[in-house]
């Protein structure tokens, strides 16, 4: 596997991601199910020119995006792959009272205004590198593609992202599709995850009808992919033997 300084390379000068809110590298929705329709327009318009296997995969939110879309049938997948879903958050100083506090304060001004400052994680003084990955060099290289094209910068969510994401959370737990949903997923999980909630994930996943199951322990933080050589190649070589077995080409 190449480290990560020899991925570098000039992508231009961009404009980066668009904005909902007029906060400067703000992460804003007004709701989950606007991910869920431009995550089907896009499988819409990509499926019908490459005919498969055809494979869904997500990081983090983008885990919980992909397992959701699936479960409410928006996208039809011969195989997912979830790593480190977002299938909870933290619960934080608020406990179960979490999700009340969130809609409490976001209400008490613009619910598109940032829900906390820059790090990672609210009410912490745990520091971005340790929430995300134990391998200095690939957490650099992060920092080098902030520091070289800022603009696709993103930072702390708005409080009407943070809201959005319990009720779209909660409700995917509830939904009985999710016992039905037969679409063979991959899920990997760091236990140890201290950006989002692992108990969430390793609670919901095995409701799934066909699920494979991957943790890590104290060797993993949140960004499993990027993580330190031993981690990410076992996470790596289960991904690829899991599409080898369930999402082979015809």
């Amino acid at each position: 596997m190449p480290r990560a300084g020899t991925l570098r390379r000039s992508t231009g000068a961009g404009r980066g991601s668009g904005r909902l809110t007029p906060a400067k590298n703000c992460g804003h929705i007004e709701d989950y199910g606007d991910y869920i329709r431009d995550l089907t327009d896009f499988w819409t318009a990509w499926a019908p020119a490459n005919p498969g296997p055809q494979v869904a995969m997500g990081h983090s939110m983008g885990g919980h995006l992909v397992l959701r879309a699936l479960v409410e049938d928006a996208i039809r997948a011969d195989a997912a792959v979830l790593v480190a879903p977002m299938l909870g958050f933290k619960p934080g100083i608020f406990g179960p009272f979490a999700e009340r506090a969130a809609r409490f304060l976001g209400d008490l001004g613009d619910t598109a205004r940032p829900a906390w400052k820059g790090n990672e994680k609210p009410y912490t003084t745990e520091t971005r590198a340790s929430l995300l990955t134990h391998d200095p060099d690939r957490y650099a290289d992060e920092i080098w593609w902030q520091t070289e094209h800022p603009e696709i910068l993103t930072g702390p969510p708005s409080w009407r992202w943070v809201i959005e994401g319990f009720r779209s959370m909660r409700e995917l737990a509830a939904d009985p599709r999710i016992e039905t949903m037969r679409v063979p997923t991959l899920v990997l999980v760091a236990e140890k995850d201290g950006l989002i909630d692992a108990k969430s994930a390793l609670k919901l996943v095995p409701r799934l009808p066909d699920v494979r199951l991957i943790t890590f322990g104290k060797e993993s933080a949140h960004e499993i992919l990027r993580e330190k050589d031993a981690v990410r190649d076992r996470a790596l070589g289960e991904i690829d033997a899991f599409l080898d077995a369930r999402a082979a080409p015809r």
